[in-house]
C-alpha cells in the first residue's frame, strides 16, 4: 500500500469516536447492572424477607473485603459504598472487583510466566553480592519475583525526550532482518504511527515477520474496532490485549499499559512512550510533552521477547506454542553494569506487587537522594509513608511532576499529596514547560528503573506493566543528569502554593477515598 492510500484510507476513518463494538460491550454491561439492580429492587418492595438477603450480603462482603488480604487502601472504598449504598454497592463489588481471567488464561499465563530464559548466572550474583549486598537482595527479590534473570553484557542508551526515539527506532526497524514485535497500550494515527507502520508493511513483504499487540480499551478512541483486522491484512500479525467481551469482572481493570519493542532479538525498546504523535511532539498536547525511554542491546533483549511472546500467546484465541528458544539470542554487549527485565501485573494473576517492591526497596536503601519522575501521584500508604521515611532519615528526596495536566481531576489528586510529603522535607517540582509523561526512579547515582510505571494506583495495583532496573550502568549518569537538567526548568512548590481551605480538604478527603478505584 502507497503512502498515498495509506493516508487516504486513515481520512475516511473517524478515530475519536467509540466504535460500535465498544458501544455495544459497554451498554451490554450498563444494562446487566441495571437490570440486575431493578430485578432486585422488585422482589424487595414486594417480599419483605428479600431485605434480610440483603443485609446478610452486606455483612458477608463488609467481612470477606476485611479479611482479604488485598491492600487496605483498596478496600476501604469498597466497604464504604457496600456500607452506603444499598443494592448497587454489593452488585458492583460482585461485578467489578474480581480482576479474574479465565481458567484457560490463567493456566496459559502460569505456564508462559514460569518458562525462565536458560542462563547460567551464577557469577553476576555471586560478584554483585561481593560489591553490594543490599543491592544483591534487591536483585535476588525481582529476579525471584518474576521468574526473569540478573544480566550484564547489556548495552542501555537513554533518550530525555520521545523526540530522540523516533529515528532511532525508525532506522532500526528499517534494518530488521528476522522479526519484529511491538507492544504498545495506546496507538494513533499521525506522523509516528503512520510512519512506523510504512515500515512494518515494508518489512512484511520482504518476508520479516511482524508481530503487534495493543490494548483494546486503551485504543478505544483511537483506532477503529476492526483495526486489527485490517493490519492483518497488511501482513502484520495483530492481537488486542484483553479484548472487550462484556465482561464487567475483568474487561477494565486488567489493561496493558506495556510499551516495548523488539527487533531481531538484538534491539529492544521501552519507556513511556506510546506510538502517538504526543509522545514525540508532533503535536501539541498539554504543552511540551516530555516523555523518555531505552534503547537495550545485548542479552536483556531476550526478556523483552519472553515477555512478548507471554502475552501475545495469552491475547490470542487459540494456542500458538511458539517455539521461544526460536527467538532468543543471547546477544553479548560486553558491559560490566548490572540489569534486570521485570513485569507487573494486577492480583491474583501476579501474587505480589512486584514494582511496587522494587520501588520500595530503591527507597528503603538509598543512602544520598533519591530523585522521581512520574506523570501521577496518587499511591498507597506504604509507599507514600516510605518517601517521608527516606526524606526524614536525611537523604534528599525530589519529585517531578507535570505543570499542566492531561486529567485535571487527576492532577488535583496528585497534588493533594504535596503537603505531606513536603511536611517531611520532599522537595516537589512541577515541570513548567508542560505535561511529563516519565516514569524514572534513580537512587544514589548507582540504582535506576525506567519503564511503564507510574506511582499511581493504575499502575501499581490494576495494570500489566513492565520495568528495567539498573545498577552500576554507566547510562545511569544520564538518566541522573536528565533529571537534573529538568529540575531547572521546573518550578519549586511551596507550602503557599498548596491549597488547602476546608472545601479542598473536604473534597480532597471524598475524592482520596475513592481513588484506588480509579
Amino acid at each position: 500500500m502507497s503512502k498515498k492510500e495509506h493516508i487516504s484510507l486513515k481520512h475516511k476513518k473517524n478515530h475519536q469516536t467509540i466504535p460500535p463494538r465498544h458501544l455495544l460491550g459497554m451498554l451490554i454491561i450498563l444494562a446487566e447492572v441495571i437490570g440486575v439492580f431493578a430485578g432486585v429492587l422488585v422482589l424487595a418492595i414486594y417480599f419483605t424477607w428479600v431485605w434480610y438477603i440483603i443485609g446478610a450480603i452486606h455483612i458477608l462482603l463488609f467481612l470477606l473485603i476485611l479479611s482479604s488480604s488485598d491492600n487496605p487502601d483498596y478496600k476501604i472504598p469498597w466497604i464504604v459504598f457496600i456500607l452506603l449504598v444499598p443494592i448497587l454497592g454489593p452488585l458492583c463489588y460482585i461485578l467489578f472487583y474480581s480482576r479474574k481471567l479465565s481458567k484457560k488464561q490463567t493456566k496459559k499465563l502460569k505456564l508462559l510466566k514460569n518458562t525462565r530464559i536458560p542462563f547460567n548466572h551464577s557469577y553476576h550474583y555471586e560478584k554483585l553480592k561481593e560489591d553490594n549486598p543490599l543491592i544483591y537482595s534487591d536483585a535476588k527479590y525481582l529476579t525471584h519475583a518474576e521468574k526473569t534473570n540478573l544480566h550484564r553484557n547489556t548495552a542501555i542508551k537513554y533518550y530525555h525526550l520521545g523526540d530522540d526515539i523516533f529515528p532511532d527506532l525508525l532506522k532500526d526497524i528499517n534494518n530488521a532482518k528476522e522479526f519484529i514485535f511491538l507492544d504498545y497500550y495506546i496507538i494513533r494515527e499521525g506522523i509516528f504511527w503512520d510512519t512506523i507502520l510504512d515500515a512494518l508493511i515494508k518489512k512484511s513483504k520482504e518476508g520479516v515477520e511482524v508481530r503487534l499487540l495493543y490494548d483494546d480499551i486503551g485504543c478505544m478512541r483511537n483506532l477503529p474496532g476492526n483495526y486489527d483486522k485490517y493490519l492483518d491484512s497488511l501482513g502484520i500479525h495483530t492481537r488486542q490485549f484483553n479484548r472487550l467481551k462484556y465482561q464487567p469482572n475483568s474487561e477494565f481493570n486488567n489493561r496493558s499499559h506495556r510499551k516495548v519493542t523488539v527487533i531481531d532479538g538484538l534491539y529492544g525498546y521501552t519507556g513511556g512512550f506510546n506510538l502517538a504523535d504526543e509522545y514525540v511532539n508532533k503535536i501539541v498536547k498539554f504543552g511540551h510533552w516530555k516523555d523518555s525511554g531505552i534503547r537495550v542491546e545485548g542479552e536483556l533483549v531476550d526478556e523483552f521477547t519472553k515477555q512478548f511472546l507471554c502475552d501475545y500467546e495469552l491475547s490470542s484465541p487459540k494456542q500458538i506454542d511458539f517455539n521461544f528458544e526460536k527467538y532468543y539470542r543471547k546477544h553479548l554487549v560486553p558491559n560490566d553494569g548490572y540489569c534486570i527485565s521485570f513485569t507487573d501485573g494486577p492480583r491474583p494473576i501476579y501474587p505480589r506487587e512486584t514494582a511496587k517492591g522494587a520501588i520500595l526497596n530503591l527507597l528503603n536503601h538509598a543512602t544520598k537522594n533519591v530523585y522521581i519522575t512520574t506523570p501521577y501521584l496518587i499511591t498507597d500508604n506504604d509507599v507514600m509513608t516510605a518517601i517521608e521515611t527516606t526524606s526524614l532519615r536525611g537523604i534528599d528526596v525530589r519529585i517531578i511532576t507535570p505543570h499542566i495536566p492531561d486529567k485535571k481531576l487527576i492532577f488535583k489528586m496528585t497534588q493533594s499529596s504535596y503537603k505531606r510529603l513536603m511536611e517531611a522535607g520532599v522537595k516537589i517540582y512541577e515541570y513548567t514547560p508542560g505535561f511529563i509523561h516519565t516514569k524514572s526512579y534513580q537512587a544514589d547515582g548507582q540504582v535506576a528503573i525506567i519503564g511503564t510505571i507510574n506511582l499511581d494506583y493504575r499502575s501499581l495495583v490494576h495494570n500489566f506493566e513492565n520495568g528495567v532496573w539498573m545498577y552500576n550502568h554507566e547510562v545511569i549518569k544520564d538518566i541522573e543528569k536528565d533529571f537534573l537538567e529538568t529540575q531547572k526548568i521546573s518550578m519549586r512548590i511551596e507550602k503557599k502554593d498548596v491549597k488547602d481551605n476546608i472545601i479542598w480538604r473536604f473534597f480532597r478527603g471524598i475524592v482520596k477515598i475513592f481513588a484506588p478505584l480509579m
